[in-house]
């Protein structure tokens, strides 16, 4: 363990603290009569974590021991630790935190959805790590022309004619778009999902197909976003990315009119024009 010896008595208290916290039950356990000590034994911690006992002891010692993230994650999912303690575990013990799980699949929260009505008249939506467009308000409807068929941004990017026709820089655009994906894919490199949007679309479009074959990557967090729309004429956004520390499978993209434009102008006529 490569922890600071700060870190190590910082690990003994946390680990204790949340040992104790446990009662058998909690973990699928007989709680076995009457305990000297609250909470789980350390030896109870160690079978269900699948390491050894005088290794665990160690561990919550504050020991100067070896340790993998392999075995972390196995203790962390032992003391039921969420996904901020589970980083925490992670930096107390002297390893850099992996990426959060995030909750795949799971929905958007209500709160989640009055901040993008709240963003209102600009547009704002979220994305899975996939592209696929889980969230939006009206102003991103009436803005890139989201209809029933634009599930997934990456496949309606290259395939989808009315939102694709949005963008002016459309093939500038399209070549940070699949740099990112291809950044994500190599993250998340277990996921099947990437591989097989990446075959659809090498098949429905020659130019992702084209893009699809080179090695660039990057990370999309920030930008410039110029649109044609049909009614409103060219309009030029700011984009932001942002991560939310407990859904990490998400990305919240919000848009802001790009100082020294009329988009700010256009924006509002159109969501007067068009409310709904």
């Amino acid at each position: 363990m490569t922890a600071s010896p700060g870190h190590r008595d910082q690990l003994k208290v946390f680990l204790r603290a949340k040992r104790e916290a446990l009662r058998p039950a909690d973990v699928g356990m007989p709680a076995a009569g009457r305990r000297r000590t609250p909470g789980l034994r350390r030896e109870e911690v160690a079978v269900i974590a699948g390491v050894g006992v005088s290794w665990y002891t160690w561990l919550e010692q504050g020991r100067d021991i070896k340790v993998s993230g392999a075995v972390l994650d196995a203790i962390a999912r032992a003391l039921k630790l969420d996904e901020a303690e589970r980083t925490h575990l992670y930096v107390l013990a002297g390893l850099n935190p992996p990426d959060p799980e995030g909750r795949p699949g799971a929905p958007v929260s209500e709160q989640l959805r009055a901040v993008l009505d709240a963003w209102m008249p600009n547009p704002a939506h979220v994305l899975d790590r996939h592209y696929n467009l889980v969230a939006m308000n009206d102003a991103a409807r009436w803005v890139f022309g989201f209809d029933d068929d634009v599930s997934n941004c990456m496949v309606a990017f290259f395939t989808h004619p009315t939102y694709r026709g949005r963008f002016t820089e459309w093939d500038e655009f399209a070549q940070d778009m699949v740099a990112d994906f291809r950044a994500s894919s190599v993250r998340y490199h277990d996921d099947p999902l990437f591989g097989r949007i990446a075959e659809e679309l090498c098949t429905a479009s020659p130019r992702f197909a084209e893009l699809w074959a080179r090695p660039e990557v990057r990370s999309r967090s920030q930008g410039i976003k110029a649109i044609t729309h049909p009614e409103a004429g060219d309009l030029t956004f700011e984009y932001s990315l942002l991560r939310l520390p407990d859904r990490a499978d998400l990305n919240v993209v919000l848009h802001t009119p790009h100082p020294g434009t009329d988009t700010k102008e256009k924006v509002r006529s159109l969501v007067v024009a068009d409310p709904g």
